[in-house]
């Protein structure tokens, strides 16, 4: 994989593939209600049969809307790193900076289109839709990690955004053209992000030791273990706002199947589907085959 990569080259295509947010999102380019937002494959809404045609419809939307407020989350996290990173040291690579600051102004944006989904989203929907928080003291327990897990953390995630797409979303003919062309615009950068990174990755694996090595791979699972707490969190606040807009409480029993559903959802979504994603395990496996199996190994409690 790294044979392939090069700053210089990145740099060129992402200002190719680069793109303004007026031409994504705005007031003449509204989203269909209508329509799921999200693929059924990270939403599971068929599986709650408490839950009606409509109903599910609701859940599907208002998941969407916690997907993209986690990337949103995990992008304005990811944005310090990034600017860390990014000076260059004397030998280095010159247009590694060029390209590492390209890739902050491009995280940036994406953090204001999700900011613009979010209001567009608030101005249509039934109801006010909750998010764990506060983002600032999510990011710190994040971002306390060592230097190398954090690249190894950037790394699950841009490749997780490449499988989402991919997989799940271009293909789903279902789903509501304006959401669709978010995430393929959000995909086409961040497809270049996930190489840039892979290239970080790399540079700061080569000067560590083997330890250090071991210890980034159990920062990525405590990490993602931080998370999972968030997403059980989330659940809850999913719940809420399922229930005040449909207009009615469910059961005991049903809420017992919705928080159980959505859980193991949710951990799919944004966990298992990096931990199984053949593309991250490689990058791992260049520089740790039992990193790569130690994810495996833990793998199959988040799909």
């Amino acid at each position: 994989m790294i044979q392939d990569l090069s700053y210089e080259r990145l740099l060129e295509t992402s200002k190719r593939v680069n793109w303004r947010l007026e031409d994504i999102i705005g007031d003449d380019k509204p989203m269909d209600f209508s329509k799921p937002f999200l693929p059924e494959s990270f939403a599971r809404t068929a599986p709650l049969d408490f839950l009606t045609r409509t109903e599910r419809l609701k859940l599907n939307q208002i998941r969407a809307f916690g997907y993209l407020a986690m990337f949103e989350l995990v992008e304005r996290c990811i944005l310090p790193i990034i600017e860390d990173l990014a000076p260059s040291k004397p030998g280095q690579d010159p247009h590694r900076r060029p390209a590492l600051v390209q890739f902050a102004a491009e995280e940036a944006k994406h953090i204001e289109l999700f900011v613009r989904f979010r209001r567009a989203f608030v101005e249509t929907f039934d109801v006010s839709c909750g998010f764990i928080g506060p983002a600032e003291d999510i990011g710190a327990a994040i971002r306390a990690h060592s230097q190398l897990g954090l690249a190894l953390f950037v790394l699950g995630i841009e490749w997780s955004t490449q499988r989402h797409y991919v997989e799940s979303v271009l293909d789903d003919e279902e789903l509501d053209p304006q959401f669709k062309s978010l995430l393929k615009h959000h995909w086409l950068e961040e497809s270049q992000h996930a190489k840039l990174d892979a290239l970080v990755f790399y540079e700061l694996a080569a000067r560590a030791s083997s330890e250090q090595i071991d210890q980034a791979v159990e920062d990525f699972l405590d990490i993602g273990a931080f998370l999972d707490g968030g997403l059980a969190e989330q659940v809850q606040l999913d719940l809420a706002s399922l229930e005040e807009a449909i207009g009615r409480t469910l059961s005991v029993v049903e809420r017992g199947a919705f928080v159980q559903n959505q859980h193991q959802a949710m951990r799919w979504t944004f966990l298992g589907s990096v931990m199984t994603n053949e593309g991250f395990l490689k990058a791992v496996e260049q520089v740790s085959p039992d990193g790569r199996a130690r994810l495996e190994s833990v793998a199959p409690a988040f799909c």
